[in-house]
């Protein structure tokens, strides 16, 4: 089994010390195997608040990490740096690939870069990163759940979310669901939930980890994904809420995906 910790939004430079000291030590007692970070790790991408983001990631002591950059991690007011150099500080922290693949037995993760320092909040899908991650898909080796990461959503509940999907997203939902994704797990609009989706998969969202930029009726909260090969479901989905009251992460809903229907 492959146990994976989703950790989205953190934007650091407004976290929150008590719920950051909380999420180390619900870390410290589930012991993944694998760190999510899908996007929106800092809020104005200084190299102060990327600092403290790659101190938390290494108090956390989950042996792999796979990062997104989010919108949030280009510089915004530093125009020279975000046209030539945009990812400069986000690689000085989190190493210099923005993409990512890494394969166990039982997972094939695909972590794709959804930003484009021309947006400032939109993210962007290429025909070619659809096509080539399509392929990748679809090679997976049996047994092996497959799972996209990206930072903006391809799928929303709210209306009001509908224009924070990706660009291409209708495309990529097309040839991704042909070619078997089993989850789209992403972050951005700080509303964790999980959908099936028409096209095949499931959309598999986080809310905001440790900020204090948190979205009416959804505290911070982070996904614990549970891949087992030998299990007749996809995966599993745990939500897991901070709770004030209590100091601690609390489990707050449990999805067992089988596989959707398709339209």
């Amino acid at each position: 089994m492959t146990l994976l910790l989703q950790v989205s939004d953190p934007h650091f430079g407004t976290e929150r010390a008590p719920v950051v000291h909380a999420l180390v030590r619900f870390a410290h007692s589930l012991k993944p195997d694998v760190l999510l970070l899908s996007g929106d790790i800092t809020q104005r991408a200084t190299r102060a608040q990327f600092a403290a983001a790659r101190a938390f990631v290494d108090r956390l002591h989950v042996p792999r990490c796979v990062a997104v950059p989010g919108n949030h991690d280009i510089p915004l007011w530093h125009l020279p740096l975000r046209m030539l150099r945009p990812y400069a500080r986000y690689r000085a922290a989190f190493g210099a690939e923005l993409e990512h693949t890494l394969q166990t037995d039982d997972l094939l993760l695909l972590a794709l870069n959804t930003t484009r320092w021309w947006r400032h909040e939109d993210g962007e899908l290429s025909a070619a990163q659809i096509e080539r991650t399509a392929e990748r898909i679809a090679q997976a080796r049996p047994g092996q759940r497959r799972v996209v990461m990206v930072h903006q959503p391809l799928a929303v509940t709210q209306p009001e979310d509908d224009n924070n999907r990706l660009h291409g997203h209708a495309e990529a939902l097309r040839a991704w669901g042909a070619a078997g994704v089993d989850l789209i797990v992403g972050g951005h609009i700080h509303l964790p939930f999980v959908l099936p989706l028409a096209g095949g998969g499931w959309a598999v969202q986080a809310g905001t980890a440790v900020s204090s930029r948190v979205r009416d009726g959804a505290g911070n909260s982070v996904n614990v994904i549970r891949i087992d090969a030998a299990a007749s479901e996809r995966a599993v989905v745990e939500r897991w809420d901070h709770d004030a009251a209590q100091g601690d992460f609390v489990l707050r809903q449990a999805h067992r995906l089988q596989a959707p229907p398709r339209g």
